[in-house]
């Protein structure tokens, strides 16, 4: 798999990662060793995870498979805090305190004296951004994090945080949901991020699974959509606009021989300061159908046509006066 390397730092990782979010839950401790192995063998690197998910469950399960299944050094992890955990004090938020309690948490439930990316989780309106920045700052100066970077921030929170964080600490990654169906970063964030020399991680670059085609006429019975816990969460991306985007993305794969699922994924990986979209298997089967994007470069034409079916509105300021 080709490596990339992570906005303006040195840190080089491979250009498809692997999401663990239903890892511990939905997910079991040998699928995911399995899914693991899989991606690692394929030439990825960088497998992404948050102290949230599942409950913590995700990290444990993760932590358990690196040192004698995958080498630790063969994988940079990657892991997210902020979210609230408990109603502890220190349970949540991007407090100095809440910080260190939940990276010394993670540490813990991955089995690592050392995250090789931690990433704050959402922006807190209730901290100033200098003391969250000030406890990346120790965390990096510590030992205990290599690289830091954000998720799901507006592109003013963005600029914000990278105006502000110090050279010791620079913000190098962040992640937003990003696919044909959800292309509201093009507005700001993504122009940010290039302007500031931060690579993008985009969640959900499947549209959820719609870009799939799974949902083209009904929802599967095994698929997510069907499940109580995420059905609201497939249902935002099935609408009119998404069924358009849909058909084209099924018309392009038709006419290059391969999945709808590859021509989406090879779409967000390949745009303008992406560096790696964070893809998330119910299965190691449909995880292979990912990682047959290495092989897709998409024709420039056909990149235009999904552009064009899939723009959003960019109005004033963003496009400038008229």
């Amino acid at each position: 798999m080709e490596k990339r390397q992570l906005g303006r730092s040195g840190l080089r990782v491979s250009r498809l990662a692997l999401g663990t979010m239903t890892w511990g839950g939905d997910t079991d401790a040998e699928e995911a060793a399995s899914q693991l192995v899989a991606f690692v063998d394929a030439g990825g690197t960088l497998v992404d995870t948050a102290d949230i998910y599942a409950e913590g469950e995700a990290e444990r399960v993760l932590g358990s498979l690196l040192g004698d299944l995958v080498p630790r050094d063969d994988v940079v992890v990657a892991t997210k805090a902020v979210a609230r955990r408990t109603d502890g004090p220190f349970g949540g938020g991007a407090s100095r305190g809440a910080l260190l309690s939940a990276l010394d948490g993670s540490l813990r439930r991955l089995g690592t004296d050392h995250l090789d990316l931690w990433q704050l989780h959402a922006w807190d309106a209730g901290v100033p951004i200098e003391e969250t920045l000030s406890a990346l700052e120790y965390a990096v100066t510590s030992g205990k994090v290599r690289y830091v970077g954000v998720s799901n921030y507006a592109g003013w929170q963005l600029a914000t945080a990278a105006s502000h964080a110090s050279a010791v600490a620079p913000i190098v990654s962040c992640q937003y949901e990003y696919s044909l169906l959800e292309r509201g970063v093009d507005r700001e964030a993504a122009p940010a991020a290039l302007h500031h020399g931060i690579g993008l991680l985009p969640w959900a670059p499947l549209g959820r699974g719609v870009l799939t085609g799974k949902y083209r006429t009904g929802t599967p019975a095994d698929s997510r959509g069907a499940s109580s816990e995420f059905a609201g969460y497939v249902e935002h991306h099935r609408t009119d606009r998404a069924a358009r985007i849909v058909q084209a993305v099924a018309t392009a794969a038709d006419g290059l021989g391969t999945s709808p699922l590859v021509v989406a994924l090879a779409w967000v990986r390949d745009r303008p300061g992406v560096v790696a979209p964070v893809v998330g298997a119910r299965d190691t089967g449909q995880l292979t159908g990912s990682l047959a994007a290495e092989e897709l470069t998409l024709p420039p034409a056909i990149r235009s046509a999904l552009d064009d079916v899939s723009c959003v509105d960019v109005g004033y300021p963003e496009r400038g006066p008229k």
